[in-house]
């Protein structure tokens, strides 16, 4: 077996691969994820929402972090700037980003509190969720949904450009 040099485009390239499918994937995921778990087990949604809160911040934030700092080097480094692919993928990552902190993790919070709200007051019974809650998830959910199609269109963009 012939060994060849790793140059550092293609360790970009891989990290940028790498992060895009531990962190988005997760993004893709998570709508189906939740309606999967309102209809099987909704005791376990305050739990879930408390789950999206940290995962936003232990991987799809740092994960994101490494995409956008192994893009620019790619870009910078493959001269690629001009390129419509190139700026899509900084709206992408603008737009997740500031989905993810500003609105992501404070509704996953609020979520949890209001879903553990509505479980303990059915005590055992079958569960009916708030006004505030379904306004809520419904909001959510749109946002959840959206940076799903964001992320997909993102990733098809991607891998078409060349």
């Amino acid at each position: 077996m012939l060994l060849t040099a790793v140059s550092a485009w293609q360790i970009a390239l891989a990290v940028h691969v790498v992060c895009v499918v531990a962190a988005f994937s997760f993004l893709v995921a998570y709508p189906l994820i939740v309606i999967r778990t309102d209809r099987r087990n909704r005791r376990a949604l305050p739990q879930l929402f408390r789950q999206r809160k940290l995962l936003s911040r232990a991987l799809v934030n740092p994960g994101l972090l490494l995409v956008v700092i192994a893009g620019v080097y790619l870009a910078f480094d493959h001269h690629l700037w001009g390129q419509f692919f190139v700026w899509w993928g900084v709206f992408a990552a603008l737009v997740i980003g500031g989905l993810e902190g500003s609105v992501v993790i404070p509704q996953a919070a609020q979520l949890a509190a209001l879903a553990q709200r509505d479980v303990d007051l059915a005590a055992g019974a079958d569960i009916t969720w708030s006004a505030d809650y379904r306004t809520l998830r419904r909001r959510a959910d749109v946002v959840n949904i959206a940076m799903a199609v964001l992320v997909i269109a993102t990733v098809v963009i991607m891998s078409t450009a060349h």
